[in-house]
């Protein structure tokens, strides 16, 4: 590849890279308010802000691995719902896998260990843990269905019709 390719290259997966993170943020961080605000309720505080931004960063990342890795590409030629749902349930699971590293990484810097962290986990492996997962499963249909459609109608014909107006089409 040349030079100039690869950096257009570069540039079109910082770009894309960056639109995964910022609604895995906002999808994050939203959690993250609701969390404080009724913690709030009963007089805990809670400003661990810092792992949405940090889980945004990570899954953006693996989405883009798992573009790359070609998952759920045999599902292409199907409806639109299913590589869209298959996706949503993928990637839905990955979140919870990186929820336990998370929780045994928290472990670690409590000085219980990551076996402690997991311990934390199992404490709040309850109707918390399930609301998560059931909001971000409902949270990643539409940013999968917006990817599937860019790839079918093209990146630049889905953008344009979200962010031109019509009379600049």
């Amino acid at each position: 590849m040349k030079t100039q390719e690869l950096k257009a290259k570069a540039r079109h997966e910082l770009i894309e890279y960056g639109v995964n993170v910022v609604y895995l943020t906002l999808v994050f961080a939203a959690f993250t308010v609701y969390r404080r605000i009724l913690l709030a309720e009963h007089g805990v505080t809670y400003e661990n802000y810092g792992f949405a931004v940090i889980e945004a960063l990570v899954l953006g990342k693996v989405i883009m691995l798992g573009d790359l890795a070609r998952l759920g590409r045999g599902l292409e030629a199907k409806p639109l719902i299913v590589p869209t749902l298959y996706k949503t349930l993928v990637f839905s699971a990955l979140v919870a896998a990186f929820k336990v590293v998370e929780f045994g990484i928290k472990g670690l810097w409590q000085g219980v260990g990551f076996a402690g962290g997991l311990m934390l986990l199992s404490d709040k492996w309850s109707d918390e843990l399930l609301a998560n997962g059931l909001v971000l499963l409902v949270a990643l249909i539409p940013f999968f269905a917006i990817k599937e459609l860019g790839r079918v109608l093209g990146k630049d014909t889905v953008s344009s019709l979200f962010f031109r107006s019509r009379a600049e089409r």
